[in-house]
């Protein structure tokens, strides 16, 4: 194989030539971060959120070494069930392509890819971050440094709750990341509504991130991407208490098993579906559909604004 291009699937490569709403999303939610047979399930009502808020889902991955920004049914069925699809982040794309891998793209991959194809709204169920122990480890996120170069908006639900979130945002400011609540001054913790932590701006509207979107460009002093932090409601997240056992037995559990890097985070998913009995699940399928939605919204209305100033 020598013709490594991006290949664009058919519904996104004419939503994006005729200047129609696109949302990317992301494939390690389906093959690394929930359980099958969830996983495809959720996969399609994520793309259906998409579609119902008026926009046009892409998916992105890697399927036989080809990198594919709108998988179909048959591709996402394939990274949905079959064993051996590679954790891929922006430094993986290129060694996957050559050696014909299948691959889900993570955070930073798929802000990445989806910037590059021109899809400029992103949404996912929570970013990576800083990990705890870092200090020692260094183990952190490939998505911070990711989303620093990379002119997105990712609409998530904070960081997820297994990692340092007070780290995680003093390096998002390092680093240049803008971050908004949407309708909170409180940076979420994904399966917590309340992470711990104020934040500086809010938004109150899809509208509202459509124009700091359009100011960032306009501006052309701005080339990283905007975090839009989106809550779950109280009465919608994992019972505090329980999560923070639940935690806090994974934290002793990875470090007996020894798991580290690209492991932890999956490690620990699947330690909270387990010792939640699913409770963590259906918050988490939560967390992704109501992302989808918002980011739908925003780059519908995104969209409009482009077509009023074409």
């Amino acid at each position: 194989m020598t013709n490594f291009h991006i290949r664009f699937g058919t519904e996104v490569a004419d939503a994006l030539r005729d200047g129609r709403p696109v949302v990317a999303l992301e494939s390690t939610i389906v093959s690394h971060g929930l359980p099958r047979p969830d996983n495809l399930r959720v996969a399609r009502e994520i793309e259906a959120t998409v579609r119902d808020a008026g926009a046009v889902p892409a998916t992105i991955g890697m399927v036989g070494g080809e990198l594919v920004v709108g998988l179909d049914d048959a591709q996402l069925t394939r990274l949905a069930t079959v064993d051996g699809v590679a954790k891929l982040s922006v430094r993986d794309l290129a060694v996957a392509a050559a050696t014909g891998a299948d691959g889900a793209t993570t955070v930073a991959a798929t802000s990445a890819v989806a910037a590059a194809a021109g899809i400029g709204v992103f949404a996912t169920g929570g970013l990576g971050g800083v990990h705890r122990e870092a200090s020692q480890t260094f183990d952190e996120s490939a998505d911070l440094t990711t989303l620093a170069r990379t002119p997105i908006a990712v609409v998530c639900a904070g960081v997820k709750s297994i990692l340092d979130v007070g780290a995680t945002l003093e390096r998002l400011e390092t680093l240049g990341v803008g971050v908004v609540g949407y309708r909170t001054r409180r940076f979420p913790g994904f399966y917590l509504t309340d992470g711990g932590f104020d934040l500086d701006w809010s938004v109150d509207a899809p509208e509202t991130v459509a124009d700091v979107l359009a100011a960032r460009a306009q501006h052309g002093v701005h080339t990283g991407a905007l975090v839009v932090a989106n809550p779950l409601p109280v009465d919608e997240q994992l019972d505090p208490a329980l999560h923070d056992r639940t935690l806090t037995e994974g934290l002793a559990l990875l470090e007996r098993d020894g798991v580290t890097g690209k492991a932890v985070t999956p490690y620990l998913l699947a330690h909270f579906h387990s010792a939640t009995e699913g409770a963590s699940l259906a918050v988490n399928v939560r967390i992704i559909l109501r992302n989808a939605d918002l980011a739908a919204r925003i780059a519908v209305a995104s969209a409009a604004r482009a077509a009023a100033r074409a």
